[in-house]
């Protein structure tokens, strides 16, 4: 059963998602440009992240037989004052993203889309990580209150964040 307004809100939350792709690549950049490469690398799995769950998205709508609407993803924020804003600013990103997911099920279960609520399940438990993660940053960010020697530590701490493709179950 297709319904319109979940395809909808679907297309509109592969946007998103390949916003945050976006967005997450001009942290990156940030950090690239400061030589802070284990920040960066944080940001570039955090990219491809993104982008995994952009195509899950992508991906679950053609199996159900929607339509993928690709539309415009504006333009991220390019300038930051310290790692700690940025940090906050992807905490607060992460919670926007979690509130449409959120609005997501909601949909599914007002429909009676049992299939989709389902697919949403496994992004509703990964953005319980994402939040966390980014908190946790945050939190050791603001513990150093912009000392060089432990901006040093965490810098050198996220250098050892690797990769790891999602698999997300309804999407292949």
């Amino acid at each position: 059963m297709q319904n319109e307004q979940m395809i909808q809100a679907i297309n509109d939350q592969v946007n998103k998602e390949f916003f945050s792709a976006y967005f997450y690549l001009a942290m990156q950049t940030y950090f690239s440009s400061m030589n802070l490469d284990g920040f960066a690398n944080y940001f570039r799995v955090q990219v491809q992240e993104e982008r995994d769950h952009a195509l899950g998205f992508f991906n679950y709508l053609n199996k159900i037989g929607g339509k993928v609407t690709l539309s415009e993803i504006k333009e991220p924020q390019n300038e930051f004052s310290s790692p700690q804003e940025v940090f906050e600013l992807a905490l607060k990103h992460e919670q926007f993203i979690t509130n449409s997911i959120y609005e997501l099920m909601n949909i599914s279960r007002e429909i009676k889309d049992h299939t989709t609520e389902i697919f949403l399940q496994w992004y509703i438990t990964e953005q319980v990580e994402e939040e966390e993660n980014m908190g946790r940053v945050l939190n050791k960010l603001k513990l150093i209150n912009g000392d060089g020697a432990g901006l040093f530590m965490i810098d050198s701490e996220l250098a050892q964040r690797v990769y790891v493709p999602a698999v997300i179950p309804g999407a292949v």
